[in-house]
């Protein structure tokens, strides 16, 4: 079966979603009884929505392999146009992905992110997105493809700095919040800081710099200017260096013109990495299931897993009473083990647990409707050289 007839039989045959309510809310109350499971396949991938009576469990699978030659693993992000921090739904973050780059075939919710405040959608831990660094690592489990292709997982711990002409090495936060330490900015941000005190130095990449920001990088700044109270402008072309009140700066300032350098090394080495995601806990390494701290509560789920031959998506829904109860992350830890996985990462769970495939969402989302989230996970179909060559 090719893959228009694919998606034409059989995945857009899934649980429909209820309309609004009065108050403009959409509601998909559980249904009254399990859905029958469902599988499709076609060149390699399959969509399987499975019921477990032992849970109750309502899950959903995708299973691609690894081998096929146009698959396509990218991270979304969930502010306008799909490149830079924010959040939107699920559906409205695939819809974003430029057609010209791929035909999107599933996509899952994806780490932890900020639900409030000045860095809404903010990833709590590492986020590289078509080898742009987005957010820096918070040394737990990531999920990353390295140049060659080939999957990995682990702890990956920020050494991110700035380093002043005078030699000296300030540790930086990328893209978030700021506290105690000083914090690049970029324009995957938005178009401006969102500190509101401080000072900040606006610095320039110097000629040869890539841009935008790559991991396992020095790179060369040249300060332009300096502001105080925040609010300061980001260059498409540099970086906005901001630090808090209480900072301690040099004595003397830096003079405008000075060169800075900002390294964005990780542990491990991540250079040349394109697509990164953070999330945690590892569940499953190597075979084996991994150390992790966890109490019996079920909720839904949503995880990343892998062996040598496909890779997994897969999504439990929770909190719905005599349908789909959720999991604990034991209990989620073995269900990837029985599917096949040898590797597999936990994700943001609960109200954000979304997975969604060719046109629509899959699973039943315990608010009653897609929560937006920061950032998500893409399976696409590659365009043959032929697709994505411009016409003559």
């Amino acid at each position: 079966m090719n893959l228009q007839a694919w998606i034409l039989t059989g995945l857009l045959q899934v649980i429909p979603l209820l309309g609004a309510d009065s108050g403009g809310r959409s509601e998909a109350p559980p249904p009254a009884r399990p859905p029958a499971a469902k599988t499709r396949l076609s060149e390699g991938f399959s969509y399987t929505q499975e019921t477990l009576p032992e849970g109750p469990w309502s899950v959903q699978v995708i299973r691609i392999r690894r081998d096929r030659p146009d698959l396509g693993i990218h991270v979304l992000l969930g502010g306008r146009g799909g490149d830079r921090l924010g959040v939107a739904t699920l559906s409205s973050q695939a819809a974003a992905f430029p057609r010209s780059r791929g035909l999107p075939l599933a996509a899952l919710n994806g780490d932890f992110f900020a639900r409030h405040g000045p860095c809404l959608g903010d990833p709590e831990g590492l986020c590289i997105r078509d080898g742009e660094l987005v957010s820096a690592p918070n040394g737990k489990s990531a999920f990353w493809i390295a140049p060659d292709r080939s999957l990995h997982l682990g702890p990956v711990v920020s050494l991110l700095s700035m380093i002043t002409p005078d030699g000296a090495s300030w540790a930086i936060g990328l893209n978030e919040e700021r506290q105690e330490r000083p914090v690049v900015y970029t324009s995957a941000l938005g178009p401006r800081t969102p500190s509101a005190n401080g000072t900040e130095y606006l610095l320039v990449a110097e000629p040869g710099t890539l841009m935008p920001l790559q991991a396992g990088r020095r790179s060369a700044f040249r300060l332009e200017s300096i502001h105080s109270g925040g609010n300061t402008s980001i260059p498409a072309r540099g970086v906005v260096l901001s630090l808090p009140e209480r900072f301690k700066q040099p004595t003397n300032p830096f003079p405008v013109g000075s060169i800075w350098m900002l390294s964005t090394e990780t542990r491990p080495d991540l250079r040349d990495v394109r697509t990164a995601l953070g999330g945690g806990p590892a569940l499953l390494k190597d075979g084996q299931s991994t150390t992790f701290q966890s109490s019996d509560a079920r909720h839904p789920r949503s995880a990343i897993g892998w062996n040598a031959e496909h890779f997994f998506l897969v999504q439990v829904d929770g909190r719905q009473p005599g349908v789909s109860v959720g999991m604990s992350l034991t209990e989620l830890a073995q269900h990837l083990s029985r599917l096949g996985c040898t590797d597999a990462l936990n994700l943001d769970g609960g109200g954000s647990s979304t997975l969604w495939a060719r046109g629509q969402v899959m699973n039943n989302p315990c608010e009653g409707s897609e929560r937006p989230m920061g950032n998500a996970l893409l399976i696409t179909r590659e365009p043959a050289p032929a697709e994505s060559a411009p016409p003559r």
